[in-house]
């Protein structure tokens, strides 16, 4: 209880604690449709577009969360519109990945003084998340939930029985662009909390985990919601402690979580089987 009341006593430990709670909601429900629909490759992209996004809006003078989202969208909208392609085109994607980075790298050579912030961006400082900042992340968190709740229908059914869906009148495209667009916001407000480097452990890691532990669908959605907010609040106060870095902790705390989720679907598949 000292702890948490030493903590909570400073200002950017509160808004730590904010920033990452609502950046793991997000995250969370954006990312148990991402591994539904297995694009967790084409998620990990955009992260690497919105770094080049990013580096070159500050290079113009402007803001590099607006960067970020700026180009993180447009890349999920050009993923979006391949539609069912975008399964198959794991190389093009990466592809897309590595220029995203190089690029990145380019603009920051042009402007060693961003340094720091480009630091900030690749691994994550959710303890340096300002009010101003917090209050963007709200609006954002706000506007990607509100999205993916009247998408969610659809996205469901186009995501379980695609054919279906479209001999329905579900157009799979649109939902494709509206769901990537959805992500690419997920993804530039995650970058906050953990960096572009490791979106996966945010977005990835408790879906991947919460699928292992459930086959049943929203009970798996409020199962991946719950451990991304355990591991980000439990990384933030890791990191309060040990004055290791966050992004460490919460990218740990997440495959730590993971590989227990093997051991435990391995362990009741076992005693599930007749040899058992």
């Amino acid at each position: 209880m000292t702890l948490i009341v030493t903590m909570l006593s400073y200002d950017f430990m509160r808004s730590a604690f904010a920033a990452g709670l609502v950046v793991s909601l997000v995250a969370a429900c954006v990312g148990y449709f991402l591994v539904l629909r297995n694009l967790t490759f084409a998620g990990h992209a955009l992260s690497h577009v919105g770094f080049a996004g990013a580096t070159g809006a500050v290079l113009l003078g402007l803001s590099p969360l607006g960067g970020l989202l700026l180009a993180t969208l447009l890349g999920g909208v050009g993923m979006g519109l391949l539609g069912e392609r975008l399964r198959g085109r794991d190389v093009a994607v990466g592809v897309i990945l590595t220029l995203s980075l190089g690029l990145g790298t380019l603009f920051l050579h042009f402007y060693t003084q961003f340094a720091t912030q480009a630091n900030a961006l690749l691994f994550g400082n959710v303890l340096g998340v300002s009010p101003a900042t917090l209050h963007s992340l709200l609006w954002l968190a706000a506007v990607c939930l509100a999205g993916l709740a009247l998408i969610a229908r659809p996205l469901l059914f186009a995501s379980l029985e695609p054919e279906l869906a479209e001999a329905r009148g579900v157009s799979l495209r649109l939902i494709s662009v509206l769901f990537l667009m959805i992500v690419a916001i997920a993804v530039a407000e995650s970058v906050q909390v953990v960096g572009i480097l490791l979106v996966f452990a945010l977005m990835v890691g408790p879906a991947a985990a919460a699928g292992r532990l459930t086959g049943k669908l929203w009970w798996g959605l409020g199962l991946t919601v719950v451990l991304a907010m355990l591991e980000t609040t439990l990384g933030i106060v890791l990191a309060y402690v040990t004055d290791w870095p966050t992004s460490f902790w919460i990218s740990a705390l997440s495959a730590g979580v993971y590989l227990l989720s093997l051991g435990a679907g391995r362990l009741g598949a076992g005693r599930a089987s007749p040899a058992s």
